[in-house]
């Protein structure tokens, strides 16, 4: 049975130097994540992003992998958040999604999608439709 757990969150993006000559060449900007989920998901996630602000004003794209630690609506583990997404002159699309066979403890068996909203203020919220599976994987 799917369900939809709703919040809010906190966030810190910061900006890292490229390590290598590749990542230099690449001129992609790379940020680490840090937030803290409140509502139906409490607890913090970490993670990596890469990044890309285009010369046209209102296009970008990034990708992101970030570890989930904490309770979902009561049930503690964690698992991980992958990220694609862009911006076409101020539209934007995305797809959050949990990593198959990714969760741990009481989420093993977790699939599902997020969707984030960033309201005028600046405030995050998310909701995430998502379902525990209880059969083991092969």
């Amino acid at each position: 049975m799917s369900q939809r757990a709703t919040g809010s969150f906190d966030v810190k993006v910061t900006p890292q130097k490229p390590d290598t000559q590749v990542a230099r060449a690449a001129n992609l900007n790379r940020l680490t994540i840090d937030k803290r989920f409140h509502g139906d998901l409490e607890g913090v996630s970490k993670g990596e992003m890469l990044a890309l602000q285009c010369d046209v004003k209102g296009s970008a794209g990034y990708v992101a992998l970030e570890r989930v630690t904490g309770k979902l609506k009561g049930r503690s583990g964690s698992f991980v958040l992958q990220h694609s997404a862009t911006l076409t002159r101020g539209e934007p699309e995305s797809r959050i999604s949990v990593v198959p066979d990714s969760a741990t403890g009481e989420l093993r068996g977790l699939s599902g999608a997020m969707t984030i909203t960033v309201a005028e203020d600046g405030s995050h919220s998310y909701e995430f439709d998502f379902r525990i599976d209880s059969r083991p994987p092969p």
